[in-house]
């Protein structure tokens, strides 16, 4: 990380370092010329007076100037237009894109001047979720994985001041903020790692390494152990292999008795060739990011512990690699799931729906209130919904209800498909239970479809395409350069959602 991002939460005398940035916004339907009047009455500054209505950038709707003398360096007005494309975004990823900005910048802190509330609060589900896009968008900013470059910079101080009206509700935002986004970033870490390094069994080992916390238990079932088992659909997909599979197991129980268990399953395929139905090189560049799933489970339950949230998580991560050699399973194989469900594979590269299948009649078996399952299931979803949003696939309106709540105070963004039981005919097999691979159409809710045969139909269950919204994309500041991490602050606000409401 360039920075070693600190946020301060301070509602005292405004002061400033010798390289500081001072950054406050306003509204349009404030009058600019009264704005700066009261911010520079409040700054005490002499400062170049380049601030009339004509000197706005109109791209950016910044107004910037430097100090003819003393503190700040220089002054950032932001003018905010709140027309029907203003969201609640819009500040995590203008803060994010000023962040990521200022890492070539002379700037070793800055001190932001929250605005009202009440000039927002019709974008937001709350004074919390609205400060909490501020705090994200400086975290989100502040992250880069350059792990691997010889001439990765060093770390520099940076410091964040943040001024609010409520200063105690602003501390205890930022404090829980700083829990999720520790989360986040792991999870992006692990999916943003190269595959020969990230193994399934190196995968199984920082889940251990990073929810070495109070109340999380984890465990590792090794190929032994799947044998044991009869998780013969994991088996087969990472049977061609060096690195064998394994399953993760992780148990958080907080302190405090729980009223709910909710179970979450991710997708941990390490890295996708396509197996004997082999992707082209250009389908393969992105296949470390194929766990992505399994890295938002550990990343939701580490964020969970950090927050001690009242509520049981079961997570199950199923870890592979999907690749060619003698014992690579075939197009025309029928694979006894642990279920005693039979699977026809038509298609070795829809390998991530096989190993789900092993995992979700397993974590069915713990009996959880709930299930949901993270995964970059399929590319017919990222053609259906593009790289910006994920797929919900459920038949629980209650579920669906809560997570897309989540998700429109995250802008983790889902969208809820059709889950009808005609598209069940799609995956009909002569010779099995159910084939892995539908016809060309309706691609991602066949996909669905194949899963919910392993799910306990008395269990409310959600599956979520991620594929698109997982791997970096350019609609956000924070999603251009690097994946993710997608489905950690979804599923820590749903939980916080079901939480307070009793759900």
């Amino acid at each position: 990380m360039l920075f070693r991002l600190k946020i301060n939460a301070k509602n005292d005398e405004i002061k400033f370092g010798k390289n500081a940035l001072l950054l406050k916004f306003f509204v349009d339907t404030q009058k600019l010329d009264k704005q700066l009047e009261s911010f520079l009455g409040l700054l005490n500054l002499k400062i170049n007076p380049l601030y009339k209505e004509k000197f706005l950038d109109k791209e950016t709707n910044e107004i910037k100037f430097h100090s003819s003398e003393g503190d700040p360096v220089a002054v950032i007005l932001k003018k905010i237009k709140t027309d029907r494309e203003f969201n609640s975004d819009f500040f995590r990823d203008y803060l994010a894109g000023l962040m990521i900005k200022l890492k070539n910048e002379p700037v070793d802190s800055m001190t932001l001047i929250v605005p009202p509330f009440k000039d927002f609060e019709k974008y937001f589900a709350g004074e919390k979720e609205f400060l909490r896009s501020m705090a994200e968008g400086l975290q989100l900013g502040n992250y880069s994985f350059d792990n691997y470059k010889s001439t990765a910079k060093k770390a520099r101080p940076f410091e964040v001041n943040l001024h609010y009206s409520d200063n105690s509700l602003l501390k205890r935002v930022v404090t829980d903020t700083n829990y999720v986004m520790n989360a986040v970033f792991m999870a992006r870490d692990l999916v943003n790692e190269p595959a020969i390094k990230l193994t399934p069994l190196e995968l199984a080992s920082r889940a251990k390494k990073e929810l070495a916390l109070p109340g999380v238990k984890v465990i590792v079932w090794n190929k032994k152990e799947l044998e044991k088992r009869k998780m013969n659909a994991i088996l087969a997909v990472g049977g061609a292999s060096d690195n064998p599979p394994c399953m993760i197991i992780i148990h958080y129980k907080p302190a405090k008795s729980a009223k709910k268990k909710i179970a979450l399953v991710g997708k941990g395929v390490t890295y996708d060739s396509g197996g004997l139905s082999i992707k082209p090189t250009s389908g393969m560049l992105d296949m470390k990011a194929d766990m992505a799933g399994g890295a938002a489970v550990i990343g939701a339950i580490k964020a969970a512990a950090l927050l001690k949230l009242p509520v049981e998580l079961i997570g199950v991560v199923p870890a592979v690699e999907n690749m060619i050699g003698g014992k690579s399973y075939k197009p025309g194989d029928v694979i006894i799931s642990a279920s005693g469900k039979t699977i026809e594979v038509k298609d070795t590269d829809a390998e991530g729906r096989i190993i789900l299948a092993d995992a979700l009649h397993y974590v069915s078996g713990q009996k959880p209130h709930q299930i949901i399952d993270f995964a970059t299931l399929t590319g017919a979803c990222v053609v259906a919904l593009g790289e910006i949003a994920a797929g919900l696939f459920t038949e629980n309106n209650e579920l669906a209800e809560g997570l897309l709540q989540a998700s429109n105070t995250t802008y983790e963004r889902l969208w809820q498909m059709p889950f009808w039981s005609d598209y069940e005919k799609m995956i009909e097999s002569e010779i099995a239970d159910v084939a892995n691979l539908g016809p060309r159409w309706g691609g991602a809710i066949t996909a669905g479809k194949f899963l919910q045969n392993f799910v306990d139909p008395d269990i409310p269950w959600a599956h979520i395409d991620i594929a698109g919204p997982a791997l970096k994309h350019k609609s956000r500041s924070y999603t251009e350069k690097y994946n993710t991490g997608f489905g950690v602050r979804l599923i820590i606000d749903y939980l916080l959602y079901t939480i307070n409401n009793g759900k």
